[in-house]
């Protein structure tokens, strides 16, 4: 009862900071809320069944499920530009699923050439697509443990790399922007920026994985 009482006060503290400006560390609770949300969505869509003790549900009409929703809606429209892109992936950077290290480091340095030339909304929708699918692949793989190890793996590079321009767009809500502006020249900045993503991400951190010989 304790742990799902402070579960539920975490929860709270979360939705809170999507309504005033958010620390860092606010940002990257956030990161990680949205990433379980997100993972379990693609899981579901998949099949798959996964156990997060620690995700409790967003309250339906609150700022951390419209967030998710948006995130899931423009991942939805990334995939259909390219489908097969975010599935199987860790085939495609021909990695074990067998070391937690070896997957973290392959998502990380394929999370560092996502954002190698900048960072856009297109770009982070993309970052949470490959989590997503190396979600996937490991429970399939019947290596469910190591998606907690990417989602707190997801929410160090948003430590380290997304904070501070989370922080000067406002945080996480700035992403509903994507989908309410009227503006279809935003509306297809997002697209093309994640696309232009596409082509070069695997092939980078195909030669960012190969073993030394």
């Amino acid at each position: 009862m304790e742990v799902l009482r402070r579960s539920s006060v975490f929860a709270a503290e979360i939705m809170d900071a999507f309504d005033r400006s958010p620390t860092d560390k606010e940002l990257v609770a956030q990161a990680k809320a949205l990433g379980r949300e997100f993972v379990h969505a693609r899981l579901l869509r998949a099949g798959l069944a996964w156990s997060a003790p620690e995700r409790a549900a967003p309250a339906p009409g609150g700022r951390l499920a419209e967030v998710c929703a948006v995130l899931l809606r423009l991942g939805d429209e990334l995939e259909l530009i390219r489908p097969s892109i975010y599935r199987n992936v860790a085939r495609q950077l021909n990695i074990s699923l067998q070391s937690e290290t070896v997957v973290t480091d392959a998502f990380l340095a394929v999370s560092a050439q996502i954002f190698s030339a900048g960072i856009t909304w297109g770009k982070v929708v993309s970052l949470y697509l490959v989590a997503a699918g190396l979600a996937v692949d490991c429970v399939r793989q019947a290596q469910p443990a190591m998606v907690h190890a990417l989602v707190d793996c997801l929410g160090e590079f948003v430590r380290k790399t997304l904070a501070t321009w989370l922080r000067r767009r406002g945080g996480w809500t700035d992403v509903l922007k994507c989908v309410v502006s009227t503006d279809p020249g935003f509306r297809s900045h997002w697209l093309v920026a994640a696309f232009y993503s596409f082509g070069r991400f695997l092939k980078a951190a195909f030669f960012v994985l190969l073993p030394e010989r």
